[in-house]
């Protein structure tokens, strides 16, 4: 199959199970209020995310982190295939209030992995308590999107000790696990055609990335979404080395099994306050789902949907994500926070 049939024919489904890319300030939608004065910037920057970039040694490698703000943790989960740059909006808006932690999933981003390190969601959520640990945090507040909400859900349930609240958007749930979309990218990965047949092209013509057939389209509302550097900054690591080609491959078909069955049970025991967010013009995961997500949480915050928004809208509305993990945390008896 050559490179038109992929990029063409397989529209809407490349997506499927994590592209969260990230807005830049440049690229802002026209008409959203992103809680400044008119002429304040509060996105940080391509170069002001990498100048900011720390590294955590754990046992599952140098864990790669950006942070803004002091107090209460608040950590942010990525979707597949990006990094922690796609909170480059929330994480200055929210400093103010927690100390706002993104990191980098085991086999993307800027993360160095161990050797012979796993990278499928058990192996993520067990680096997420190590990093914790490396950090000196005892909880944590989760806010989450895409295959990143898979993994806040299972340390939700594994350790409800180390999670305050849960704010999750557009993401995996028990009974779309993997969506049905993301089946094509599990296959080209164990063939290990996947980066260099999808990403590379994109990566190498960022106009073929916004465009409708491509990563753009697929996942956001604004066609002047994903910018440049977000474009560099999520697939370029990716496509650096075969090593990396071959974790970004490792961590799709991690995506396989569905590692939240039967976690509904578990998830109604949480005491956690939990709200999710939900684009309704998503069609990667299935809108359905939402609701019953909602409800499933013991002390479920309910169910907030935001029309004409697709899968990595907590790019475009990073006001949103502040609202409402504000509101969330507010919900936390102040006493409880460590």
């Amino acid at each position: 199959m050559n490179r038109r049939h992929f990029l063409l024919g397989g529209t809407g489904l490349l997506a499927a199970g994590g592209f969260g890319a990230l807005v830049g300030a440049a690229a802002r939608a026209p008409g959203l209020d992103n809680g400044a004065d008119a002429g304040t910037r509060l996105d940080l920057d391509a170069a002001e995310f990498h100048a900011s970039r720390k590294f955590a040694r754990t046992a599952f490698g140098d864990i790669a982190y950006v942070e803004r703000g002091d107090g209460p943790a608040a950590l942010f989960l990525h979707g597949f295939p990006l990094n922690g740059f796609q909170w480059r909006g929330a994480l200055p808006r929210l400093a103010p209030y927690r100390r706002c932690i993104a990191p980098d999933w085991l086999g993307l981003g800027y993360t160095r992995v161990a050797p012979d390190q796993a990278v499928d969601p058990q192996a993520q959520a067990a680096m997420i308590l190590a990093l914790m640990d490396a950090l000196g945090i005892a909880s944590a507040d989760l806010v989450a999107n895409d295959s990143g909400g898979a993994i806040a859900q299972l340390l939700l349930t594994a350790h409800p000790e180390r999670v305050r609240t849960v704010l999750l958007t557009n993401c995996d749930t028990e009974f779309d696990n993997p969506p049905p979309k993301l089946r094509p990218v599990i296959e080209l990965s164990k063939q290990g055609r996947f980066v260099d047949e999808w990403l590379a092209p994109w990566w190498q013509d960022k106009a073929l990335a916004r465009s409708p057939q491509g990563f753009g389209g697929m996942c956001y509302a604004d066609p002047a979404h994903p910018d440049d550097d977000a474009i560099d900054m999520y697939f370029g690591p990716l496509l650096s080395t075969q090593r990396r080609k071959a974790l970004t491959h490792a961590y799709a078909m991690g995506l396989e099994r569905n590692v939240l069955e039967g976690i509904g049970a578990r998830l109604g025991r949480s005491r956690a306050p939990a709200r999710v967010l939900w684009g309704m013009a998503d069609d990667i995961f299935d809108a359905a789902q939402a609701r019953p997500l909602a409800d499933a949480f013991g002390q479920s915050r309910g169910l907030r949907k935001l029309d004409g928004y697709k899968l990595f809208w907590p790019e475009e509305r990073p006001d949103v994500i502040a609202e409402e993990a504000q509101r969330l945390w507010a919900a936390w008896a102040p006493q409880r926070v460590r």
